[in-house]
């Protein structure tokens, strides 16, 4: 068995829909797993990652290539541009729909990737509240750095699990609080599927390391330039939105941060995030033999 994984408890309903949950951060392996899985089973692969929806968006997101995807078909990747918004709800209905459409054709739907709230929003659905315009518009008057603190005041729980810089996400959080007191818990619905749960969880230290191997891989590939192209196309309060490296680059491109402090910055950040979703698979782990 592959040291790298720790497979949980599948449940047992015939009546449910099969399908293979292939969960890990980033650096983890996830990929190469679940084309392993499709090659073995007569599988179809969705990703489970909420920027590689997004074309153009290559490097930054270590997207698979036509290459190294060995002929087994791939949804949900290229999908929008990067100034269009796709958010968990949107995944989870394509999810769904995709699932049935995989099945219909004797095929393994399998689900591979590290965005952890997009298989939340599948598994457990979404806290029902309405978008408020007026909250939004109020919201969108304070920088990020005030959203960020204005969570962590009213919801350190949910705080420590965000990207301080993610206006978009923080926003959503403040409507939530402001709707339920907190961000609700999601909760362990009874989900149509009988689930195969593949969790790639390496060590600390061989994860950090291959992070930074990845990241010193994806300058040289040309990070920089990818993160030029996107930027001229979409805005810097966009880019911002579209994840930690884009959002550094972007820093280096407006003059606020050196070439050179780029490797560190990155590797440090990563690695706060890569730490955030091990905690989520820990918490994963311990609730996958309760979701049926």
């Amino acid at each position: 068995m592959d040291t790298d994984r720790t497979e949980t408890s599948r449940s047992t309903s015939a009546k449910k829909l099969k399908i293979a949950i292939v969960a890990g951060p980033t650096a983890s392996g996830k990929s190469k797993e679940a084309i392993r899985i499709a090659q073995e089973c007569n599988g179809e692969i969705i990703s489970v990652d909420s920027r590689q929806v997004y074309r153009g968006l290559d490097i930054g997101t270590e997207k698979i290539t036509l290459e190294e995807m060995q002929g087994i078909p791939h949804h949900l990747i290229d999908i929008r541009e990067p100034s269009e918004k796709y958010s968990a709800g949107d995944f989870a209905e394509d999810a769904k729909r995709l699932i049935d459409e995989i099945a219909s054709r004797g095929k393994l739907p399998i689900l591979a990737g590290g965005t952890h709230f997009y298989f939340d929003a599948l598994l457990y659905g979404l806290p029902p509240t309405e978008m408020d315009d007026d909250l939004r518009e109020e919201l969108e008057q304070h920088s990020t750095a005030e959203l960020a603190e204005e969570v962590a005041k009213k919801d350190p729980e949910r705080s420590a699990q965000l990207d301080p810089k993610n206006r978009r996400r923080l926003i959503r959080a403040l409507e939530l609080i402001r709707t339920y007191g907190r961000v609700p818990e999601r909760k362990k619905i009874e989900v149509p599927y009988e689930i195969e749960w593949i969790i790639m969880n390496p060590p600390a230290e061989v994860l950090r390391a291959r992070i930074d191997a990845r990241l010193k891989e994806t300058l040289n590939r040309g990070l920089i330039d990818e993160v030029k192209r996107t930027r001229e196309k979409v805005g810097d309060i966009r880019l911002n939105e579209l994840g930690l490296e884009y959002r550094l680059v972007g820093e280096y491109l407006r003059g606020e941060r050196t070439e050179a402090s780029l490797l560190p910055a990155l590797s440090s950040r990563l690695w706060h995030y890569a730490r955030r979703q091990k905690a989520w698979l820990r918490k994963l782990e311990s609730d996958a033999h309760s979701i049926k």
